[in-house]
């Protein structure tokens, strides 16, 4: 329902409450599916989840506190923070964690976004910042991509004197491809002083090209900087909701105002410090997706599909126009074989699948299926 509708029977409707203009207007996140057919195995590969799980430490940090579920957590993260500052060398005073990245863009939204500002993603960049810059009441601009990847002079060429937030994933999620950090700094030193850039860095440590950084060192030199991540990706603990943000001391102080008192859970974040601590998963994380990465990308070129090329953990394939054989006749072949894929129409994406790097029993099922499905 459009805000002009719902205005046409605001008198049928007065009885009960309605939302303020522009609510009815987001179109609501929808996750990857997670079942297929039954009678055969799953292979979930819609959400970018690692097929590795979580570090036995963070599951054992969680057990110990399972046994104290009645006591409030630390308000404010306090021993995660500490954590994540020591394992980066950053200051803990500076960094904000939320019930996932999600909340961290929220926040900032929440903040620095009002009716009649306007804030930048690319045309195929995160859902959630275009869901968060509408939830804030402000108006989203979307920017070209130039092959699949953000184009900092689209950029720089949509900002008005009412922009106020630019939105970045790098790695970006659904594509896979990045920005090299002299790019990202290239749009920071265009943009005015009193534009909020947020570097969205989900998938920063999949990433190993030299011409990369997350922008932890802009976020910490800048005035107008922040990071944020996550250890929903390669930590393994996305059903604990947990991610963090990094920047500016009066950015910090602004977000810490408006954010609830116990956004983090206690099992969260001891489940993260000891995550963050265990660098020997991490390590077994990156060489798992090194190797498989690059096999999956080569094994479907080699079934003549397209692939974008990829620095996170997943993959973007690209299926023919060609009746029977484009992308939704690929995910229902699929889904009857228990590979469960990402449509991403809703990115723009209408004729391509999203696959998360899996186990390698998963990664072969899903290349042995495609090679059956293009006969």
């Amino acid at each position: 329902m459009t805000d002009a509708s719902i205005s046409a029977v605001a008198g049928e409707t007065s009885k009960r409450p309605l939302p303020r203009p522009g609510i009815l207007d987001i179109a609501a996140y929808v996750p990857g599916k997670s079942k297929g057919s039954k009678g055969v195995t799953l292979h979930k590969l819609s959400s970018n989840e690692t097929p590795l799980g979580a570090s036995e430490k963070a599951i054992a940090a969680v057990a110990n506190v399972a046994e104290h579920l009645e006591l409030y957590p630390d308000g404010s993260s306090t021993a995660l923070r500490e954590a994540i500052g020591e394992v980066y060398g950053l200051n803990a005073d500076r960094i904000i964690c939320g019930a996932g990245s999600d909340e961290i863009l929220s926040l900032l939204a929440y903040t620095y976004l009002a009716p009649g500002d306007e804030a930048i993603y690319s045309e195929h960049g995160f859902l959630v910042y275009d869901i968060a810059i509408r939830a804030a009441g402000a108006t989203p601009v979307v920017a070209l991509e130039k092959d699949l990847t953000t184009d900092v002079d689209a950029i720089l060429e949509r900002v008005t004197e009412r922009t106020k937030v630019v939105f970045i994933a790098n790695p970006n999620n659904p594509t896979g491809t990045y920005l090299p950090f002299e790019e990202v700094r290239r749009l920071h030193e265009n943009l005015p002083a009193n534009v909020l850039l947020v570097l969205d860095a989900a998938y920063a440590e999949y990433v190993r090209k030299n011409d990369y950084e997350s922008g932890m060192e802009l976020a910490a030199t800048a005035e107008n900087v922040v990071m944020t991540r996550t250890f929903s990706k390669i930590y393994g603990l996305a059903s604990l909701r947990l991610g963090w943000g990094f920047g500016p001391a009066h950015i910090m102080d602004a977000m810490n105002r408006i954010r609830g008192p116990f956004n983090v859970n206690g099992p969260a974040i001891a489940a993260g410090i000891a995550a963050v601590r265990d660098k020997a998963f991490l390590e077994r994380a990156v060489d798992h997706n090194e190797t498989w990465l690059p096999w999956v990308t080569a094994e479907l070129e080699k079934l003549g599909l397209s692939v974008t090329p990829s620095v996170g953990n997943f993959v973007l394939i690209h299926f023919p126009d060609v009746e029977g054989k484009r992308a939704k006749d690929a995910d229902a072949f699929l889904l009857d074989r228990g590979c469960v894929l990402r449509l991403v129409g809703n990115y723009g994406l209408p004729n391509s699948l999203r696959m998360s790097i899996g186990s390698e029993e998963a990664n072969k099922t899903v290349v042995s299926a495609l090679a059956e499905f293009l006969g």
